[in-house]
Order: C-alpha cells, then sequence, then structure tokens
C-alpha cells in the first residue's frame, strides 16, 4: 500500500511539473513535506538553482505541524522579499492542497509573495 502510494505521488508530481515553469523574475515555490519536518524552496529552472529555502527544522518555533508550516511560509516570504522576489509560482509536488501543503502557501501570502 505504501509503495502504491508513493508512486502515485510521484506520478502526480511529474504531471503537475512539466506545466510548471520558474523563472529568476517568477520562481517555482515547492512544499515537501515528511513525515516529522516541511520544507519549502524557491527553484529557478531557467539556471536549475535554489533561490532559498528554508524549512521547520531552522526554526525554534513550537507548535503543531501545521502552525510550523505557517511559520515556515512567512519566513520564505521574508527571505524572498531579500532576494527582490515578489510573485512566484506554487508548486505542490504531488500532494493535496490540504494542512501543511496549505499553510505554507497561506503563510507566503500573508507574507507578501502572489501567485
Amino acid at each position: 500500500m505504501a509503495n502504491d502510494k508513493y508512486k502515485l505521488r510521484e506520478r502526480r508530481k511529474i504531471r503537475i511539473k512539466s506545466k510548471l515553469h520558474g523563472t529568476a523574475e517568477k520562481p517555482r515555490l515547492i512544499v515537501f513535506r515528511s513525515l516529522i519536518h516541511t520544507y519549502a524552496q524557491l527553484i529557478n529552472d531557467d539556471s536549475g538553482k535554489i533561490i532559498t529555502g528554508t524549512s521547520d527544522i531552522k526554526s525554534k518555533v513550537k507548535g503543531t505541524k501545521v502552525e510550523k508550516a505557517k511559520n515556515i511560509g512567512l519566513e520564505l516570504a521574508k527571505l524572498a522579499k531579500d532576494k527582490k522576489v515578489s510573485s512566484v509560482i506554487f508548486d505542490r509536488n504531488g500532494y493535496k492542497y490540504h494542512g501543511r501543503v496549505k499553510a505554507v502557501a497561506e503563510g507566503a501570502r500573508e507574507g507578501g509573495l502572489k501567485f
């Protein structure tokens, strides 16, 4: 069962990524969630480089995983503003848009990113 879930997510991920492409002006905001932590990165697909990224490992905020994920979105928006990025393309990476993935998106929007 777990192996099938992984394969299905990988298929969704490939299907989604084929339609999205980040540039230097409008990078791709990608979210990855493991069982314990949540990660977010801004990626320039033209050069294949990571512009900036953050995770809940670095932050010392206490709370639930969803609260930590929202904080990641706010922190990523602040880092993006420092790199002069104001708009992004959101890539949910094959995950459903709820829970931690949604919290990262809402936090990034509250921080000032547009997508």
